[in-house]
């Protein structure tokens, strides 16, 4: 199977963000198609060389590969850390009427 031009990219942001203010941005922009969050969840990570830890909510955002370089750089601009994760996954298989709907979700 061959990836599809239909990509998943990752972010996470913190609990206490305005996240549906974030996600309705994107989607307005037509950056995204569609951006869901996940409940509540506790990240331990490394940080200025110190492990830290903090309470997140995982952004998943469904958009298309021409669209990630602009997804990437409005990402930067809204996302409260200074180092966003920004984490691309390919799609190598799923519903071609799912598909359709993101590519047209997207177009400018």
């Amino acid at each position: 199977m061959e990836p599809t031009d239909v990509v998943i990219v990752l972010t996470t942001m913190p609990a206490e963000a305005d996240i549906v203010a974030f996600s309705r941005t994107l989607v307005e922009e037509r950056l995204a198609a569609c951006v869901s969050s996940s409940g509540e969840m506790r990240s331990v990570y490394r940080w200025e060389d110190n492990v830290t830890e903090d309470v997140e909510r995982q952004v998943i955002i469904k958009t298309t590969v021409g669209r990630i370089e602009e997804l990437r750089a409005r990402m930067t601009s809204l996302h409260p850390y200074q180092v966003p994760e920004f984490i691309v996954l390919p799609s190598i298989d799923g519903s071609e009427d799912y598909f359709d709907w993101v590519r047209q979700a997207v177009l400018p």
